[in-house]
């Protein structure tokens, strides 16, 4: 029996593109849920957007010199379209500037406001006096008070996940003009969240959500347990949805307010343009609410939003939260702010037609549980020994057999071995069995099943061997066949929701699309033939294809690249040394040189034993350099060297001077005066 589903996708702030590890904690699931749901015929409202009043936006756009307008608009056009392109199938994709958000996010304030349901305080709040305004939220920098992360957020610690008040913060400064803040008095409304404390203990720690994900429950209920207390929900900023009661001039929604109730406004744009009633996917006990989250959403969408929507009074409770562990790249956290990332726009780009690759790679080693690492080492692996050799492999072998032995007609089967009946049984139960995963929001378990059954299908052709058989059975080898091709059609209807671009490929080569045949889920599990005999299919087409080192290698060294360009940006120049009188300077006695002869020091990484000829000795000098450059390509190169250095004994080779050298933009080393052969050996360097 269907079943109506409401699925939000958490809101991206519109400052900067997607990238994997937003498509790893929420959309990729999200999207899996989503097209599995309404394959097995269930009404379905898939909804996101652009979430464009964060104080990240305000941040960006004076960095930029522009408008935040300017950001939001920017942005939300390049994330819709990455969304488009990667295939993710939301119902709407909407903004939190559309003017039917500002209008639902006001009347939800005013509701909540006219029953009383807000704490008008004036409170002390954090205040830079250069930048003559308050400092919401990520406005404010300093120490954690539970974890002592000095890079904590007025609102939230990135390191250990807590929520904050800006007042919270040890040592706060501002980060507008970096200057330490005053407190200043100013009036805000708060939501009494300590009013909700009983029901969400029933609702939560008593009631049903114990089959919450236990990062979820176990955050949660740490939340509660620690006590709750009033949270702000407006703000002292000139950029967002306007609080909409008299005496709040200059005041706006808080994005914590404003953002999920984007989840409403968007599901009632959606409803309009196709001529659905919106209330219904938010008011009927009937229909289940499922948000889709990264942890450190947790609390605003299992604590604040809930509160709200209970105090408003007539919509309904999220079913679940399952929200995922955060992804690492390469080892190291993923940071926008520092580039160590991998952009989806740029993936696009760099792997065209290749979406379904960055999706299964993602699902197969989804940070459900914990966090997890993210390489271009696996995802190569993933597509080459996976996606390439099992699937791919499968499919591609029975289309060429089909076309080759009957011009791409599905056989007319004779009699079932045991293996046969067992292989045709297996399939029928995979829908189930993925079913399952998917339902409990195991999605990385779901995907190996799915890839199980494409394994199925290799063993089965490997064990039956039809290209064997046909010289000697022509009878069995159609039953063989007839059964490879049933594999391959479930695997087009079961793939959808992992690969849904391979899916599409798949099912044009089955010709199952342009047919009367058309394979639901529940087809699979009851239905005793899938593509019947005499059905018509096409060439063979590769599915994937194989991911080579180069390309790998070029992404590995893009990474490397941004990393030294943003280690070169935020580089601080070390302050002036105390000063020195031009007596001291003139006691050293720095020179052109040229090296003649180079090696490597014996275990040793780091450095080269050199030969330079200073003009007035040839003399042994041993140099940190051996991790820049080669001994090979420093033999003959002009060097500017410190002569009448005392000399120092390095892993018991003396040596008897310094090479001066510097670091380029890029963080690399390099000589400090030019490889000018008109340059004489000897010559001072004043």
């Amino acid at each position: 029996m269907s079943k109506r589903y409401t699925i939000t996708a958490a809101l991206p702030y519109t400052n900067g593109p997607i990238h994997i590890g937003h498509l790893a904690g929420v959309y990729v699931p999200a999207d899996i849920y989503a097209r599995y749901l309404r394959l097995t015929g269930n009404d379905v409202a898939f909804i996101c957007g652009s979430d464009e009043h964060g104080v990240p936006i305000t941040i960006k756009a004076k960095k930029e010199g522009v408008t935040p307008q300017d950001i939001v608009d920017k942005y939300h056009a390049i994330i819709k379209k990455s969304f488009e392109d990667f295939g993710v199938s939301f119902d709407n994709y909407s903004r939190t500037s559309a003017k039917i958000h500002h209008d639902t996010a006001q009347n939800f304030f005013k509701t909540l406001y006219d029953k009383g349901e807000f704490i008008e305080e004036v409170t002390e709040q954090l205040y830079d006096e250069k930048a003559d305004q308050f400092l919401a939220d990520r406005f404010v920098t300093g120490t954690c008070p539970k974890c002592s992360n000095e890079e904590a957020y007025g609102d939230q610690c990135e390191k250990c996940g807590s929520s904050l008040n800006a007042t919270d913060l040890i040592n706060p400064k501002s980060a507008i003009t970096g200057n330490v803040p005053t407190l200043k008095q100013t009036k805000h409304w708060f939501l009494p969240l300590d009013k909700h404390e009983a029901f969400l203990k029933e609702w939560i720690l008593k009631g049903h959500k114990k089959d919450w994900k236990p990062n979820v429950y176990g955050q949660v209920k740490s939340w509660i347990d620690d006590g709750l207390r009033p949270r702000a929900v407006t703000r002292d900023l000139d950029w967002g949805i306007p609080v909409p009661v008299e005496g709040a001039e200059g005041k706006v929604l808080y994005v914590w307010f404003d953002a999920p109730i984007g989840y409403i406004s968007a599901t009632k744009e959606w409803a309009e343009r196709v001529g659905k009633d919106w209330e219904p996917y938010w008011k009927d006990e009937n229909t289940k609410l499922v948000h889709f989250i990264g942890k450190d959403n947790i609390v605003f969408h299992c604590i604040i939003f809930p509160a709200m929507l209970k105090a408003e009074g007539s919509y309904i409770l999220p079913d679940n939260v399952p929200a995922n562990e955060f992804l690492n790249l390469e080892g190291n956290k993923l940071s926008t702010s520092k580039n160590w990332a991998v952009w989806l726009p740029e993936y696009l780009e760099d792997f065209p037609n290749q979406q379904d690759v960055l999706r299964y790679a993602l699902t197969a080693n989804a940070p459900e549980t914990k966090d997890n690492d993210f390489t271009w080492a696996d995802f190569q692996a993933k597509n080459n020994n996976e996606l390439v050799a099992i699937f791919g492999n499968f499919i591609n072998r029975v289309v060429v057999l089909t076309d080759k032995y009957y011009n791409g007609i599905v056989p007319s089967p004779s009699n079932f071995t045991q293996v046969d009946e067992e292989v045709l049984a297996a399939i029928k139960a995979y829908p189930d069995v993925i079913a399952s995963s998917i339902e409990r929001y195991r999605f990385r378990e779901a995907s190996q099943e799915l890839m199980n059954l494409a394994r199925l299908g290799n063993k089965y052709l490997a064990d039956e061997e039809p290209w064997k058989v046909i010289k000697v059975d022509e009878e069995r080898t159609k039953t063989i066949m007839f059964v490879a091709l049933q594999i391959a059609s479930a695997l087009a209807t079961l793939s959808e929701p992992f690969l849904p671009f391979t899916s599409d490929k798949l099912k044009n080569i089955l010709s199952v699309t342009s047919s009367a045949i058309e394979m639901s889920w529940e087809d699979i599990s009851t239905k005793n033939v899938l593509l019947p005999t005499g059905h018509q299919i096409g060439k063979a087409e590769l599915l994937f294809s194989k991911i080579e080192d180069e390309a790998i290698q070029q992404q590995l060294d893009k990474l490397i690249a941004s990393k030294k360009a943003n280690e070169a940006a935020n580089k601080t120049v070390e302050p002036q040394k105390d000063t020195i009188t031009y007596d001291d300077f003139s006691k050293l006695d720095i020179r052109v040189g040229t090296i003649l002869e180079a090696e490597k020091m014996p275990k040793a990484n780091k450095l080269l034993v050199l030969k330079v000829d200073t003009g007035i000795d040839v003399r042994t000098i041993v140099s940190g350099i051996a991790e820049s450059f080669s001994a090979e390509e420093v033999i003959g190169k002009k060097v500017t060297v410190l002569v009448n250095l005392a000399p120092r004994a390095l892993r018991g080779v003396e040596s008897q001077g310094m090479i001066l050298m510097t670091e380029n933009a890029e963080g690399k080393l390099v000589f400090v005066n030019p490889d000018d052969k008109s340059v004489a050996n000897g010559l001072h360097i004043s």
